[in-house]
């Protein structure tokens, strides 16, 4: 069995089912009866101006909520039924809230931009307004980065979900209770840990849950290279614990050894009720969405000004959220949708370790780390479909399609998450047949980039190449304006665009050929991926308890694929989003990396990709240049891939970007002389471009996400629902702008 809630799914349903059958009013099984505002800053960002909407103001605070263990909405959560429970019989809750707003509500757009943070922190204004700074206390005009939410007059809010997040002082955080038995004794049970070392310097390791004895003979310690090894036990006598929470190797100073993995099975006590997290983010934006006051009359802060809800998660904040919609969280207590549009980015076809006993939201897949943990469990994709191996049938929206709550869902994902997280499994059956898309759902690809947020990568890191430092922040700001417009006015967005086994840019990852990936001087390809280990974690299993750790394999029986690359080693199939480095690319980057190693078969791949740079001059013989400079690099070798213009048609030089202000796609264009602006000039936005930027059939220049509507007197005019009528006025980081006849981007 795959899923860690079906039993108590069908009990939910069925409870859910008859209630509306039977016509029986239910009393509130969920709700906010606190909200707490402790600082207000008004002005923030240093008092700037957002265009027309104008400044925005901080509040920070804390949110209080109670739930009915024993409602329908409620009985997914494992071990709500043993939190202990208030005078109500209620089980209470604690999130901390961040609320970015425009000061003047009416000059913003009407919509609250919920960001699912990610263990605690705050990514999308460094991925949507590419902040480098900031964090979860964004205050400066820095933090701000380009302004792209601000100046589209979204109220931006963020609440905490995960009870492991660390407690630093500064993360978002949730206070959830601890399950305790009936008699009110302590829960004990069995936990997994694993320590990834990538340095000589380690001497300890944490744990995510006090031991529940500290006799080292209770527990199993082992250790191995890589992830296929068979594990070696280390004796009880080697190592022990120094308290409840930290272990060491003995004698005390021992050092854990580099780019090994140490796992740690051991009983542990006093579980919180991790999944509460999936409540408390229903009932916090249900709260600020419709509620006028909590119970104490304390205004709600948003009261009135909320029309749609989108949210966005990055990495793990995506993979909570297809949990949260395949539990069936996307429906309030009243039967209100929560979020009407969701943006996932580099999820893949996986969920979490969210919602069982013993959680550890903070875990995920690699190649070489955490694959022993639940996290890509059945169903994967949102199409009804039957395991083969299990014959469970199943599909991810069945919930919010029988309550009528689905929201409108992008699925996007780098290259990355084809080898490391199956995100072909969104798209494929069980059989590896491409499926048709739900209405409700779009599927990207990245071509080539790493898993990555909004500031790339530079250097090797712990890589053996250097690190792929490409990011996707034009193209999300492009798929957000797409989703906004496909809520509130139904404007279907750009069409999917992943590759697909029926046209052969979906493949398996072996032979290399079969791949397209070139042969590189100095680069090993081994087709190494992570696969879907399906395991068997004990009977309870089902109910959200794992009893048999570490768990017993039964193999990788669920087919996954990767897309097909060019001859660069670049991806470009015809249905993926290419962003424009590519065009004309100096050396190819991939979407994994490999660790560095003494060991030259411990190739991982990594989550930061990596650069094969081509030859260059300090290749070559001094004072070659040219046509005498290519031929001595021909003579040494490296003869893996001919020139760039060769290739491309295109000089790198010559070569620059050209985007709109949702951060849509376009292929280079040749620099006329006196062309982009330089950096920090002025410009001014039109509604019209050149002849030959005309997104016309066949054309090289235009990728069809560029929103250019039609071809009018040999120029295209631009889709005003997206970009205003204020023609002339001063352009904002990332719009379309003219100097003298030829568009460029502001910088």
């Amino acid at each position: 069995m795959r899923s860690a809630t079906r039993r108590r799914l069908r009990r939910a349903i069925l409870c859910a089912a008859l209630s509306t059958v039977l016509v029986i009013p239910s009393a509130v099984e969920a709700r906010v009866v606190r909200i707490e505002i402790e600082r207000v800053e008004s002005p923030t960002f240093e008092g700037h101006s957002f265009g027309d909407v104008g400044p925005y103001e901080k509040l920070v605070g804390r949110v209080f909520g109670e739930v009915d263990p024993d409602a329908p909405g409620n009985a997914v959560v494992t071990d709500v039924e043993l939190a202990r429970r208030n005078a109500g019989g209620m089980v209470e809750y604690a999130v901390d809230l961040l609320i970015l707003r425009p000061v003047d509500p009416s000059q913003g757009n009407g919509r609250i931009f919920y960001e699912l943070n990610n263990r605690g922190r705050m990514l999308s204004l460094g991925q949507l307004n590419d902040a480098r700074s900031g964090g979860n206390d964004p205050t400066t005009l820095a933090d701000a980065g380009n302004g792209f939410l601000m100046r589209r007059g979204y109220t931006f809010v963020s609440s905490g979900w995960d009870a492991t997040a660390a407690a630093d002082g500064t993360r978002l955080r949730i206070a959830a209770p601890i399950a305790v038995n009936p008699d009110g004794s302590a829960v004990v049970g069995p936990a997994l840990e694993e320590f990834v070392v990538d340095n000589d310097s380690t001497l300890t390791g944490t744990l995510t849950w006090p031991a529940a004895s500290r006799d080292t003979a209770r527990a199993n310690l082992t250790v191995r290279k890589r992830y296929t090894d068979d594990p070696e036990p280390i004796d009880a006598s080697r190592w022990e614990y120094i308290d409840t929470r930290t272990i060491r190797l003995r004698p005390p100073g021992t050092r854990f050894l580099q780019g090994r993995l140490y796992e740690l099975a051991y009983p542990a006590r006093d579980p919180q009720v991790v999944g509460l997290g999936f409540a408390a983010v229903r009932d916090t934006v249900a709260f600020l969405r419709h509620a006028a006051a909590d119970d104490a009359g304390a205004p709600n802060p948003l009261a009135g000004s909320v029309e749609q809800v989108l949210t966005m998660g990055i990495s793990q904040a995506a993979r909570f959220l297809r949990d949260f919609v395949h539990l069936g969280f996307n429906a309030d207590e009243s039967g209100r949708q929560v979020f009407d549009g969701v943006l996932n980015w580099i999820g893949g076809a996986s969920g979490g370790f969210f919602n069982y006993r013993f959680a550890q939201p903070f875990r995920t897949h690699r190649q070489h780390i955490a694959r022993r943990f639940p996290e890509r469990e059945f169903p994967f994709a949102n199409h009804r479909l039957t395991d083969p191996v299990t014959g469970r049938t199943a599909g991810r929206l069945e919930r919010c399609r029988a309550s009528g709550t689905c929201p409108k869902l992008m699925e996007a994902n780098s290259a990355n998450e084809y080898w490391v997280k199956g995100a072909s499994l969104l798209h494929t059956d069980l059989a590896g047949d491409d499926l048709p898309d739900p209405p409700e759902v779009r599927f990207y690809l990245f071509s080539s980039l790493p898993h990555a947020a909004g500031i790339g990568s530079s250097g090797p890191g712990i890589c053996r190449q250097p690190r792929n430092p490409l990011v996707a922040n034009a193209g999300l700001r492009a798929l957000l304006v797409a989703l906004d417009e496909w809520v509130t006015t139904g404007d279907e967005p750009p069409a999917s665009r992943v590759p697909r086994r029926a046209d052969g840019s979906l493949v398996p990852p072996l032979p290399r050929e079969m791949v397209g990936f070139p042969s590189i001087p100095g680069v090993l390809f081994t087709g190494l991926m992570t696969t879907g280990d399906l395991f068997d974690y004990g009977p309870d299993f089902d109910e959200g308890i794992l009893t048999t750790l570490p768990p017993t394999s039964a193999g990788s029986p669920y087919p996954v694929f990767v897309p097909r690359t060019d001859a660069d080693g670049t991806i470009w199939p015809a249905s993926a989003c290419r962003r424009w480095p590519f065009r004309a690319p100096r050396s190819p980057v991939g979407p994994c990396g490999r660790r560095r190693s003494a060991d030259p078969t411990c190739a991982t791949r990594r989550a930061s990709g990596s650069t094969s740079p081509r030859p260059g001059p300090s290749d070559s013989p001094p004072r070659t240049r040219g046509r005498r400079w290519r031929s001595a690099i021909r003579t040494r070798g490296c003869t893996w891939r001919p020139s760039r213009r060769r290739r491309t048609g295109w000089r790198a030089s010559a070569c620059c970007s050209t985007r709109t202000s949702s951060g849509s796609f376009a292929r280079p264009r040749r620099r006329r002389p006196g062309g982009s602006p330089r950096r920090g000039s002025r410009c001014v936005r039109s509604t019209r471009a050149p002849a030959r930027l005309a997104n016309r059939p066949g054309s090289p220049l235009l990728s069809p996400l560029l929103p250019v509507v039609e071809v009018d007197d040999g120029g295209a005019r631009m889709d005003r629902s997206r970009f205003g009528d204020d023609a002339g006025r001063e352009s904002a980081p990332g719009e379309w702008c003219w100097r003298g006849r030829t568009p460029a981007i502001w910088r």
